[in-house]
């Protein structure tokens, strides 16, 4: 009789893959609640905000309707016109809808786009601080993430010089995020412009997440890369959603832009693992994008209220030093100056103060925490006067 090993049934893809870093600190957050213990989150990755009325409308009328069947597995061409029409507007470059696939997420995204392009062994360049999920993403297809740190005085921002330095002849791509998670830092001009140079002298892909592209502040501008260099086009995978712009993360639509052989590789895989996005969320990101950003508008005008509390308190704070990001929902203060890792900074603050955290090891940074602004008002006050208390004690 054939003993049972779960370890050796496994693939060794699956072995590989590491859990998430924040997966304890949440389930003892969640036993914590469940306890009655008032347990104040930082780890929101979405906004607070109700998805907008007019979108939430359109999928009732979907359902209604009987708009309840299979899509095309790229989805919809309305959808993907419209999508096109999006990439149009931000980058000044047009696309055909075979240029087009819409996923079950940005996130679906991304997985499509390594499985599709990544052999094994190579290697995919990953600026650090990053998503958590990039590494994984990039292990799942058989390929290395390869990662370069960036400069806190230069809000995070990767130099060239150092890319350079991390360039084989197993390269495959590049990431960039911007605005970023989780700094919420957006990248200046001119290292866009290094990068596509760069990307173009070694003829590697870059990834550009722009997924946060909408929610950012004041007089900030997230550029797409190929707004810098539309020369990058053939050489370009652009990644964007509805997700956090609409606040529809549970509506799973993520969209990317390719080059044609791509796009037909991506919707072709697609096709034979989840087929295409749900029909009544496309009915609703259509909606979402054919209706206007001034929904947007009032989230981010919230959000950057949040953001310039958060920063300045945090700063005020002795011992944490906080750059003040210019787009998306985060902070990633500095809690160097403890001596401590970010995982135990974070454990001790919700074991001592309730506080939820997401340790800044997540992310490649272990001298850092991550907090999400897409909390109420209320929620940040109080829970940074925990964090407060908590330091003092220190």
């Amino acid at each position: 009789m054939a003993k049972n090993n779960q370890k050796t049934a496994l693939s060794l893809r699956a072995q590989n893959i590491t859990p998430s870093i924040t997966l304890a600190i949440t389930s003892k957050a969640k036993e914590m609640r469940d306890e009655g213990i008032n347990v104040l989150g930082f780890g929101a990755g979405e906004p607070d905000f109700d998805t907008p009325e007019h979108i939430k409308k359109e999928a009732r009328k979907a359902i209604d309707e009987g708009f309840t069947k299979y899509t095309p597995a790229a989805g919809t061409v309305e959808l993907r016109k419209a999508v096109g029409n999006e990439f149009e507007k931000e980058t000044g470059i047009g696309y055909d809808v075979s240029q087009i696939v819409i996923s079950c997420g940005a996130k679906h995204s991304l997985c499509n786009l390594f499985q599709c392009i990544l052999n094994e062994g190579d290697e995919v360049i990953i600026p650090s601080p990053y998503w958590v999920s990039y590494p994984e993403m990039v292990k799942m297809a058989g390929g290395i993430p390869v990662f370069v740190r960036g400069d806190e005085k230069d809000y995070f921002q990767l130099t060239i010089r150092n890319l350079a330095k991390t360039i084989t002849p197993r390269t495959k791509a590049i990431i960039i995020n911007s605005p970023c998670n989780p700094t919420g830092c957006i990248m200046d001009e001119k290292i866009l412009k290094e990068i596509a140079e760069f990307a173009i002298e070694n003829n590697i892909f870059v990834v550009s997440d722009e997924i946060y592209n909408r929610i950012v502040y004041g007089n900030m501008e997230a550029k797409s890369i190929l707004t810098v260099c539309p020369g990058l086009k053939d050489l370009t995978i652009v990644i964007n959603g509805v997700s956090k712009s609409f606040s529809m993360t549970g509506w799973r639509i993520g969209y990317m832009a390719a080059p044609k052989p791509i796009a037909s590789a991506v919707a072709s895989y697609q096709s034979h693992s989840t087929s295409n996005p749900t029909s009544i969320a496309q009915k609703a990101a259509l909606a979402a994008l054919n209706g206007g950003y001034g929904c947007v508008k009032e989230m981010v005008e919230e959000f950057k209220k949040r953001r310039d509390y958060m920063v300045d308190k945090l700063n005020s704070i002795p011992g944490i030093s906080c750059t003040k990001p210019g787009g998306a929902f985060y902070v990633f203060p500095n809690i160097s100056r403890f001596g401590m890792k970010s995982t135990d900074f974070a454990s001790n603050l919700l074991k001592n103060e309730h506080v939820a955290v997401v340790p800044g090891s997540a992310f490649g940074w272990d001298t850092h925490v991550r907090l999400s602004y897409a909390v109420s008002m209320e929620v940040i006050k109080e829970g940074l006067d925990r964090v407060e208390k908590y330091v003092k004690a220190l």
